[in-house]
């Protein structure tokens, strides 16, 4: 069944008019006909069934058969990534939406080559924030989680964000695995999880996250790429919290 991003439904729609490039991908692409069942997504929990009543050039007439609803997570996964090189970063937002994260901070850390100005960091949203889209009409998530602009390790720390439980990739004798952490402690409201990007944090870009308060995790005595890191601390932290929630 085909998924389609329809952010301003209401939750009491009974006909939907779909239209803009998502029609035009179910009419055009997909070519959906008359009869058929397709799923909208509002990124907000909800899941709407929906049959088509009358494709058009640029319109798709809906009308809604059943709405599914999905709460919101009791905990939210904030991934703080600094950015890899190439596109790279869009491989980490789709398996960030997959595992259920809430949020996606793209770093511009020491070692990350490329610099942004203001206007390129909001088009850089923008895209990132379609990545997240499309991943959740693949899946079926039904939220979406937010992608904030790509922003320095240095004003990410400076504005403070507080977080139930935070962690970071460690290569540091200190470093202790996840599970050790979620063994210790209930299950917290949010959890913040860094991950360096190729190179990793410089050591006093580190120094600096350890003292906001993340804990140091390790993956084991392998080094793994940062994307490899990124979705292991992820599956771990979603494994945990959905655990706990049983």
């Amino acid at each position: 069944m085909h998924r389609f991003y329809a952010p301003e439904i209401p939750s009491t729609a009974s006909t939907v008019s779909l239209a803009g490039d998502e029609a035009h991908h179910a009419v055009h692409v997909l070519r959906v006909r008359k009869g058929e069942r397709v799923s909208l997504l509002n990124g907000k929990g909800d899941e709407f069934l929906c049959d088509v009543v009358e494709p058009s050039k640029k319109s798709l007439q809906l009308t809604v058969v059943e709405v599914q609803r999905s709460p919101a997570p009791l905990s939210s996964i904030t991934l703080i990534q600094g950015i890899p090189k190439g596109k790279i970063i869009e491989s980490f937002i789709q398996k960030a939406t997959e595992l259920g994260v809430s949020r996606v901070v793209p770093l511009l850390s020491e070692r990350v080559v490329t610099h942004l100005d203001n206007d390129s960091a909001e088009d850089k949203r923008e895209k990132w924030q379609r990545v997240a889209i499309e991943a959740c009409k693949q899946c079926g998530q039904r939220w979406l989680p937010k992608i904030d602009a790509p922003i320095t390790t240095k004003d990410f720390l400076a504005r403070a964000e507080k977080f139930g439980f935070a962690v970071v990739g460690s290569l540091e004798r200190d470093a202790r695995h996840l599970r050790e952490y979620f063994a210790e402690q209930k299950s917290p409201n949010t959890v913040a999880v860094w991950i360096g990007p190729e190179g990793d944090f410089s050591p006093a870009e580190y120094a600096a996250i350890r003292q906001s308060g993340a804990h140091p995790i390790t993956f084991g005595p392998l080094v793994l790429r940062s994307e490899t890191a990124a979705t292991y601390a992820l599956s771990i932290v979603s494994y945990e919290l959905r655990v706990a929630l049983v």
